[in-house]
């Protein structure tokens, strides 16, 4: 495994805009080194836009993002390449392209004038397949697979790009609840395993809390609070943040804070499957 050397990533006194329009201002983020960040909040508060911003991909229009103490933004495209990895939302790939030659682009860092394709690389590809369990897909279009297989895919892809920091932009986004929890598995695995620093966008706050060392909780573009899951999820920030009048209580597997909703308003009558079979039939 590879020894990392403790990359740094933070914002301070960020104001993120879009034409004009600011989304974020002053931000102050520190992200824990070897740590898995979870960030949170509402539709719209500013979470990706923030990770986007840590990513390089979107300056901001004050303050600044440091990498291991230097302007981000003054760095150039290889040297942040080679030490923050991002797995984005919506990810695109080339029609027909296979796994293996998805996933090798993550070595693309890596590569230069006198540094070509080596066994180091091979090695590096190999390596990220097996951990993913995308290694009999190798051979497979990305565009034939399943979306779980695909964010599989793309988890492996930043893992080959051997960096010690990983971003991931909702990586659960659009997958079922077996697939979210082997998503973040793997995640979980990229920290606890590999000693990566993960900083993940989550929508489901139980998730969050479940699998983060800490926490970062955003509300209308603001850090409305940071710290670990069990001091940060409460009664009072589910209210203040997400508008839900809920419950906080222990996890009965883990013991990390759980959100129960207390009102999810009335259900309808549950019909009977022998009854809905004989509706189905009538209807054939």
């Amino acid at each position: 495994m590879t020894t990392w050397l403790s990359t740094r990533l933070s914002a301070q006194e960020v104001t993120i805009a879009y034409d004009g329009y600011t989304v974020s201002a002053d931000l102050d983020v520190e992200v824990p080194v070897g740590g898995f960040t979870a960030v949170v909040g509402p539709n719209a508060c500013g979470k990706s836009t923030l990770l986007r911003c840590l990513a390089r991909l979107h300056r901001p229009s004050h303050g600044t993002v440091l990498l291991d103490g230097e302007d981000i933004y003054r760095l150039d495209t290889r040297t942040v390449a080679r030490k923050v990895g991002l797995l984005p939302q919506s990810a695109l790939v080339p029609d027909r392209m296979s796994v293996r030659d998805l996933v090798a682009r993550g070595r693309f860092p890596h590569q230069g004038m006198f540094r070509q394709w080596s066994q180091a690389d091979r090695d590096a590809v190999d390596g990220a397949m097996t951990l993913t369990g995308v290694q009999d897909l190798a051979l497979r279009p990305v565009d034939q697979l399943s979306g779980g297989q695909r964010q599989r895919v793309w988890l492996a892809l930043v893992l080959a790009q051997d960096t010690e920091t990983v971003l991931l932009d909702e990586p659960t986004t659009f997958l079922d609840l077996a697939h979210q929890v082997e998503i973040l598995r793997l995640c979980r695995a990229l920290n606890e395993e590999q000693g990566r620093t993960v900083v993940a966008v989550l929508h489901d706050l139980n998730h969050a809390a479940r699998c983060a060392s800490h926490m970062i909780v955003m509300r209308d573009g603001q850090v409305y609070a940071t710290g670990s899951p069990g001091d940060i999820v409460t009664e009072q920030m589910v209210g203040e943040v997400f508008g839900l009048d809920a419950v906080v209580m222990a996890d009965p597997v883990a013991g990390m804070p759980m959100v129960v909703p207390r009102d999810l308003g009335e259900a309808g009558p549950a019909r009977r499957p022998s009854a809905a079979r004989g509706e189905d039939s009538r209807a054939a």
